[in-house]
Protein backbone atom coordinates (compact mmCIF):
# COMPACT_ATOMS: atom_id res chain seq x y z
CA UNK A 1 0.00 0.00 0.00
CA UNK A 2 1.03 3.51 -0.82
CA UNK A 3 0.02 6.86 -0.88
CA UNK A 4 -0.94 9.34 -4.13
CA UNK A 5 -1.32 12.90 -3.37
CA UNK A 6 -2.28 12.09 -0.23
CA UNK A 7 -5.00 8.81 -1.24
CA UNK A 8 -4.17 5.65 0.00
CA UNK A 9 -3.84 3.61 -2.45
CA UNK A 10 -4.51 -0.68 -2.29
CA UNK A 11 -6.59 -3.47 -1.03
CA UNK A 12 -9.35 -2.07 1.63
CA UNK A 13 -8.73 1.23 0.25
CA UNK A 14 -11.32 3.13 -2.22
CA UNK A 15 -10.82 3.02 -6.00
CA UNK A 16 -9.08 5.85 -7.50
CA UNK A 17 -10.63 6.67 -10.85
CA UNK A 18 -8.76 8.96 -13.16
CA UNK A 19 -10.09 10.60 -16.43
CA UNK A 20 -7.65 10.66 -18.82
CA UNK A 21 -7.49 13.23 -21.65
CA UNK A 22 -4.89 11.97 -23.61
CA UNK A 23 -5.19 14.02 -26.82
CA UNK A 24 -8.95 14.85 -26.41
CA UNK A 25 -8.06 18.71 -25.81
CA UNK A 26 -6.77 19.02 -29.65
CA UNK A 27 -3.82 21.19 -28.96
CA UNK A 28 -6.64 23.73 -26.98
CA UNK A 29 -5.48 25.28 -23.99
CA UNK A 30 -9.35 26.26 -23.26
CA UNK A 31 -10.46 22.27 -24.28
CA UNK A 32 -7.83 21.39 -22.00
CA UNK A 33 -9.52 23.51 -18.80
CA UNK A 34 -12.95 22.70 -19.76
CA UNK A 35 -12.26 18.56 -19.37
CA UNK A 36 -10.74 19.69 -16.14
CA UNK A 37 -14.23 21.22 -15.00
CA UNK A 38 -15.91 18.63 -16.50
CA UNK A 39 -13.66 15.47 -15.30
CA UNK A 40 -14.02 17.14 -11.42
CA UNK A 41 -18.00 17.65 -11.84
CA UNK A 42 -18.46 13.64 -12.86
CA UNK A 43 -17.01 12.98 -9.49
CA UNK A 44 -13.76 11.36 -10.55
CA UNK A 45 -10.24 11.87 -8.24
CA UNK A 46 -7.87 12.56 -10.52
CA UNK A 47 -7.53 13.79 -14.14
CA UNK A 48 -4.75 12.49 -16.33
CA UNK A 49 -3.27 13.84 -19.70
CA UNK A 50 -0.15 13.27 -21.62
CA UNK A 51 2.66 15.04 -22.05
CA UNK A 52 4.32 14.80 -25.49
CA UNK A 53 7.03 17.29 -27.25
CA UNK A 54 7.41 16.02 -30.80
CA UNK A 55 11.14 17.28 -30.96
CA UNK A 56 11.95 14.91 -27.84
CA UNK A 57 10.07 11.66 -28.99
CA UNK A 58 9.28 11.77 -32.53
CA UNK A 59 11.19 11.98 -35.83
CA UNK A 60 9.21 13.25 -39.37
CA UNK A 61 8.83 9.75 -40.68
CA UNK A 62 6.35 8.07 -37.52
CA UNK A 63 3.38 6.72 -39.07
CA UNK A 64 -0.10 7.87 -37.58
CA UNK A 65 -2.00 4.96 -35.63
CA UNK A 66 -4.91 5.77 -37.49
CA UNK A 67 -5.56 7.85 -40.56
CA UNK A 68 -7.89 10.94 -38.69
CA UNK A 69 -6.42 14.02 -39.44
CA UNK A 70 -6.30 16.00 -42.64
CA UNK A 71 -4.38 18.92 -41.02
CA UNK A 72 -1.45 17.33 -39.83
CA UNK A 73 0.79 16.35 -42.95
CA UNK A 74 2.64 13.40 -40.36
CA UNK A 75 2.38 12.51 -36.82
CA UNK A 76 5.21 14.64 -36.09
CA UNK A 77 2.90 17.98 -36.94
CA UNK A 78 0.44 16.13 -34.99
CA UNK A 79 2.36 15.89 -32.02
CA UNK A 80 3.56 19.50 -32.05
CA UNK A 81 -0.05 20.60 -32.31
CA UNK A 82 -0.31 18.89 -28.85
CA UNK A 83 2.56 20.48 -26.86
CA UNK A 84 1.98 22.73 -24.03
CA UNK A 85 4.58 25.26 -22.81
CA UNK A 86 5.52 24.06 -18.83
CA UNK A 87 3.52 27.06 -18.01
CA UNK A 88 0.51 26.04 -19.42
CA UNK A 89 1.31 22.86 -17.90
CA UNK A 90 1.63 24.69 -14.46
CA UNK A 91 -1.60 26.26 -14.94
CA UNK A 92 -3.40 22.86 -16.24
CA UNK A 93 -2.29 21.29 -12.82
CA UNK A 94 -2.88 24.72 -10.37
CA UNK A 95 -6.53 24.21 -12.01
CA UNK A 96 -6.60 20.36 -11.30
CA UNK A 97 -5.76 20.85 -7.68
CA UNK A 98 -8.23 23.88 -7.05
CA UNK A 99 -11.12 21.18 -8.21
CA UNK A 100 -9.50 18.80 -6.00
CA UNK A 101 -8.10 16.46 -8.52
CA UNK A 102 -4.93 14.67 -8.55
CA UNK A 103 -3.08 15.74 -11.46
CA UNK A 104 -1.18 13.07 -13.78
CA UNK A 105 0.05 13.28 -16.85
CA UNK A 106 2.41 10.75 -19.07
CA UNK A 107 5.59 11.61 -20.27
CA UNK A 108 6.73 10.30 -23.54
CA UNK A 109 10.52 11.50 -23.28
CA UNK A 110 13.28 12.38 -20.93
CA UNK A 111 12.32 16.00 -21.63
CA UNK A 112 8.71 15.10 -20.49
CA UNK A 113 9.66 13.74 -17.44
CA UNK A 114 12.48 16.95 -16.86
CA UNK A 115 9.32 19.12 -17.60
CA UNK A 116 6.74 17.75 -15.62
CA UNK A 117 9.06 17.20 -12.63
CA UNK A 118 9.35 21.18 -12.80
CA UNK A 119 5.36 21.38 -13.02
CA UNK A 120 4.82 18.50 -9.62
CA UNK A 121 3.18 15.21 -9.99
CA UNK A 122 2.91 12.89 -7.19
CA UNK A 123 3.17 9.80 -9.39
CA UNK A 124 4.49 8.76 -12.67
CA UNK A 125 2.29 6.34 -15.27
CA UNK A 126 4.12 4.63 -18.03
CA UNK A 127 2.33 4.32 -21.39
CA UNK A 128 2.45 0.79 -22.66
CA UNK A 129 4.53 2.36 -25.17
CA UNK A 130 7.63 2.97 -22.25
CA UNK A 131 7.72 -0.26 -20.80
CA UNK A 132 10.84 -0.65 -22.25
CA UNK A 133 12.31 2.72 -22.13
CA UNK A 134 15.48 2.46 -19.73
CA UNK A 135 16.84 5.95 -19.75
CA UNK A 136 13.59 7.14 -18.91
CA UNK A 137 12.74 4.46 -16.22
CA UNK A 138 16.47 5.35 -14.88
CA UNK A 139 15.39 9.61 -14.71
CA UNK A 140 12.06 8.41 -13.01
CA UNK A 141 13.48 6.36 -10.37
CA UNK A 142 15.41 8.64 -8.98
CA UNK A 143 12.41 10.83 -8.21
CA UNK A 144 11.47 7.59 -5.37
CA UNK A 145 7.62 8.45 -6.75
CA UNK A 146 5.20 5.34 -7.19
CA UNK A 147 4.52 4.22 -10.79
CA UNK A 148 1.51 3.16 -12.15
CA UNK A 149 2.64 0.84 -15.01
CA UNK A 150 0.40 0.00 -17.98
CA UNK A 151 1.26 -3.86 -19.60
CA UNK A 152 -1.09 -2.72 -22.37
CA UNK A 153 1.95 -4.28 -25.70
CA UNK A 154 4.00 -6.62 -23.29
CA UNK A 155 4.82 -9.99 -23.06
CA UNK A 156 4.73 -11.62 -19.75
CA UNK A 157 8.89 -11.30 -20.11
CA UNK A 158 8.81 -7.67 -20.26
CA UNK A 159 6.28 -7.03 -17.77
CA UNK A 160 8.52 -8.87 -15.18
CA UNK A 161 11.78 -7.00 -16.37
CA UNK A 162 10.35 -4.11 -15.52
CA UNK A 163 8.75 -4.71 -12.25
CA UNK A 164 12.07 -6.72 -11.24
CA UNK A 165 14.25 -3.20 -12.23
CA UNK A 166 11.28 -1.57 -10.27
CA UNK A 167 11.38 -3.48 -7.52
CA UNK A 168 14.97 -3.31 -7.01
CA UNK A 169 14.91 0.56 -6.64
CA UNK A 170 11.89 0.27 -3.62
CA UNK A 171 9.63 2.27 -5.53
CA UNK A 172 5.97 1.58 -4.82
CA UNK A 173 3.86 0.15 -7.46
CA UNK A 174 0.71 -0.68 -9.67
CA UNK A 175 -0.19 -2.71 -12.16
CA UNK A 176 -2.40 -1.67 -14.79
CA UNK A 177 -4.03 -4.27 -16.87
CA UNK A 178 -4.45 -2.49 -20.52
CA UNK A 179 -4.98 -3.77 -23.89
CA UNK A 180 -3.75 -1.13 -26.71
CA UNK A 181 -6.49 -1.62 -29.12
CA UNK A 182 -9.01 1.47 -29.56
CA UNK A 183 -11.75 1.12 -28.83
CA UNK A 184 -11.25 -2.71 -27.06
CA UNK A 185 -13.55 -5.36 -27.73
CA UNK A 186 -15.01 -6.76 -24.56
CA UNK A 187 -13.34 -10.50 -24.98
CA UNK A 188 -10.11 -8.64 -25.00
CA UNK A 189 -10.20 -6.59 -21.71
CA UNK A 190 -8.55 -8.86 -20.12
CA UNK A 191 -10.72 -8.79 -16.40
CA UNK A 192 -9.07 -12.35 -15.48
CA UNK A 193 -5.36 -10.72 -15.29
CA UNK A 194 -5.94 -8.40 -12.62
CA UNK A 195 -5.63 -11.11 -9.79
CA UNK A 196 -3.28 -12.92 -12.03
CA UNK A 197 -0.95 -9.42 -11.31
CA UNK A 198 -2.21 -9.17 -7.89
CA UNK A 199 -0.60 -12.52 -7.28
CA UNK A 200 2.06 -12.25 -9.48
CA UNK A 201 3.29 -9.35 -8.45
CA UNK A 202 2.36 -8.36 -4.81
CA UNK A 203 1.23 -5.03 -5.41
CA UNK A 204 -1.78 -3.15 -6.15
CA UNK A 205 -3.78 -3.31 -9.52
CA UNK A 206 -5.58 -1.33 -11.66
CA UNK A 207 -7.56 -1.40 -15.00
CA UNK A 208 -6.64 1.02 -17.91
CA UNK A 209 -9.78 0.51 -20.67
CA UNK A 210 -10.11 1.87 -24.01
CA UNK A 211 -13.38 0.41 -24.09
CA UNK A 212 -15.47 3.58 -24.71
CA UNK A 213 -18.18 1.40 -21.87
CA UNK A 214 -18.90 1.70 -18.25
CA UNK A 215 -18.86 -1.81 -18.09
CA UNK A 216 -15.64 -2.83 -18.08
CA UNK A 217 -14.93 -0.45 -14.74
CA UNK A 218 -18.01 -1.20 -12.85
CA UNK A 219 -16.86 -5.17 -13.24
CA UNK A 220 -13.51 -4.36 -12.39
CA UNK A 221 -14.69 -2.63 -9.49
CA UNK A 222 -16.86 -5.60 -8.17
CA UNK A 223 -13.37 -7.43 -8.51
CA UNK A 224 -11.41 -5.27 -5.96
CA UNK A 225 -9.49 -3.43 -8.30
CA UNK A 226 -7.29 -0.48 -6.82
CA UNK A 227 -7.50 1.83 -9.60
CA UNK A 228 -9.63 2.90 -12.84
CA UNK A 229 -8.42 5.06 -15.71
CA UNK A 230 -10.74 5.61 -18.65
CA UNK A 231 -10.87 8.11 -22.02
CA UNK A 232 -12.74 10.99 -22.00
CA UNK A 233 -14.55 12.63 -24.49
CA UNK A 234 -17.33 15.58 -23.52
CA UNK A 235 -19.09 14.31 -26.90
CA UNK A 236 -18.87 11.21 -29.25
CA UNK A 237 -19.11 13.98 -31.89
CA UNK A 238 -15.61 15.25 -31.05
CA UNK A 239 -12.42 15.24 -33.17
CA UNK A 240 -9.69 13.22 -32.63
CA UNK A 241 -8.48 9.51 -32.69
CA UNK A 242 -9.50 8.30 -28.75
CA UNK A 243 -13.01 9.31 -29.17
CA UNK A 244 -14.11 5.89 -30.28
CA UNK A 245 -12.23 4.44 -26.94
CA UNK A 246 -13.45 7.17 -24.43
CA UNK A 247 -16.67 7.61 -22.47
CA UNK A 248 -18.42 10.96 -22.35
CA UNK A 249 -17.75 12.77 -19.11
CA UNK A 250 -21.67 12.15 -18.53
CA UNK A 251 -20.75 8.39 -18.27
CA UNK A 252 -18.23 9.08 -16.04
CA UNK A 253 -20.47 10.06 -14.02
CA UNK A 254 -22.70 7.11 -13.69
CA UNK A 255 -19.36 4.65 -13.53
CA UNK A 256 -18.14 6.75 -10.00
CA UNK A 257 -21.59 6.54 -8.95
CA UNK A 258 -21.69 2.82 -9.83
CA UNK A 259 -17.93 2.29 -8.45
CA UNK A 260 -19.23 3.61 -5.06
CA UNK A 261 -22.70 2.12 -4.80
CA UNK A 262 -20.58 -0.97 -5.35
CA UNK A 263 -17.70 -0.59 -2.94
CA UNK A 264 -21.03 0.31 -0.50
CA UNK A 265 -22.29 -2.78 -1.04
CA UNK A 266 -19.00 -5.00 -1.07
CA UNK A 267 -18.27 -2.76 2.71
CA UNK A 268 -21.55 -3.30 4.24
CA UNK A 269 -21.82 -7.38 4.39
CA UNK A 270 -25.35 -8.39 4.97
CA UNK A 271 -26.46 -10.83 8.50
CA UNK A 272 -30.20 -11.97 7.45
CA UNK A 273 -31.33 -12.64 10.56
CA UNK A 274 -30.74 -8.75 11.55
CA UNK A 275 -32.45 -7.54 8.33
CA UNK A 276 -35.28 -9.69 9.06
CA UNK A 277 -35.70 -8.14 11.78
CA UNK A 278 -35.35 -4.77 10.57
CA UNK A 279 -38.46 -6.02 8.67
CA UNK A 280 -41.11 -6.98 10.93
CA UNK A 281 -43.48 -4.21 9.95
CA UNK A 282 -42.95 -5.51 6.27
CA UNK A 283 -43.31 -9.02 7.27
CA UNK A 284 -46.74 -7.94 9.06
CA UNK A 285 -48.01 -6.07 5.77
CA UNK A 286 -46.77 -9.20 3.62
CA UNK A 287 -47.23 -12.08 5.64
CA UNK A 288 -50.21 -14.24 5.64
CA UNK A 289 -52.18 -15.54 8.87
CA UNK A 290 -55.09 -18.09 9.12
CA UNK A 291 -58.37 -16.66 9.18
CA UNK A 292 -62.02 -18.27 9.08
CA UNK A 293 -63.04 -19.33 5.88
CA UNK A 294 -67.07 -18.75 6.76
CA UNK A 295 -68.63 -17.64 9.64
CA UNK A 296 -68.19 -20.33 12.30
CA UNK A 297 -70.12 -20.29 15.60
CA UNK A 298 -67.79 -20.96 19.17
CA UNK A 299 -67.26 -24.28 20.20
CA UNK A 300 -66.05 -25.41 16.60
CA UNK A 301 -64.00 -27.79 16.43
CA UNK A 302 -61.56 -26.46 13.56
CA UNK A 303 -61.12 -28.31 9.98
CA UNK A 304 -58.85 -27.74 7.22
CA UNK A 305 -62.26 -26.77 5.42
CA UNK A 306 -62.85 -24.24 8.26
CA UNK A 307 -59.93 -22.39 7.70
CA UNK A 308 -57.55 -20.32 4.76
CA UNK A 309 -54.83 -17.32 5.27
CA UNK A 310 -55.04 -14.24 4.22
CA UNK A 311 -52.81 -10.65 4.84
CA UNK A 312 -51.88 -9.07 7.08
CA UNK A 313 -49.17 -11.06 8.96
CA UNK A 314 -50.97 -10.06 12.56
CA UNK A 315 -52.23 -13.49 13.54
CA UNK A 316 -51.19 -17.44 13.66
CA UNK A 317 -48.59 -17.21 11.28
CA UNK A 318 -49.82 -18.96 8.02
CA UNK A 319 -46.92 -21.73 8.15
CA UNK A 320 -48.63 -22.97 11.71
CA UNK A 321 -52.33 -23.73 10.37
CA UNK A 322 -51.37 -27.78 10.94
CA UNK A 323 -51.17 -26.54 14.28
CA UNK A 324 -54.56 -25.11 14.54
CA UNK A 325 -56.63 -28.10 12.88
CA UNK A 326 -58.35 -30.39 15.67
CA UNK A 327 -58.53 -27.27 18.19
CA UNK A 328 -62.06 -25.94 19.58
CA UNK A 329 -63.31 -22.04 19.15
CA UNK A 330 -63.74 -20.40 22.39
CA UNK A 331 -66.01 -17.59 20.67
CA UNK A 332 -67.42 -17.21 17.67
CA UNK A 333 -65.40 -15.87 14.68
CA UNK A 334 -66.86 -14.03 11.35
CA UNK A 335 -65.76 -15.19 8.03
CA UNK A 336 -62.35 -13.24 7.24
CA UNK A 337 -61.28 -12.61 10.89
CA UNK A 338 -57.82 -13.77 11.42
CA UNK A 339 -58.19 -16.33 14.28
CA UNK A 340 -55.45 -15.46 17.10
CA UNK A 341 -54.14 -17.68 19.88
CA UNK A 342 -56.39 -16.39 22.39
CA UNK A 343 -59.33 -17.89 20.26
CA UNK A 344 -58.34 -21.26 20.97
CA UNK A 345 -58.83 -23.97 23.02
Amino acid sequence: MFEIDGHAVGSGEQCLIFGEVAQAHDGSLGMAHAFIDAIAEAGADGVKFQTHIAAAESTPDEPFRVSFSSQDAARYDYWKRMEFSEEQWLGLAHHAREKGLIFLSSPFSLEAVELLLHVGIPAWKIPSGEVVSTPMFERIAETKLPILLSTGMSPWSEIDNAVDWIKSEELPLLIFQCTTAYPCPPEKVGLNLLDTYRQRYECPVGLSDHSGKIFPGLAAATLGVDMLEVHVTLSREMFGPDVPASVTTTELHQMVEGVRFIEQMQGNPVDKDAIAEEMVPLRQAFFKSIVARSDLPEGTILERDHLTIKKPGTGIPADQLGTVIGRRLRRSVMKDELIQEEDLV
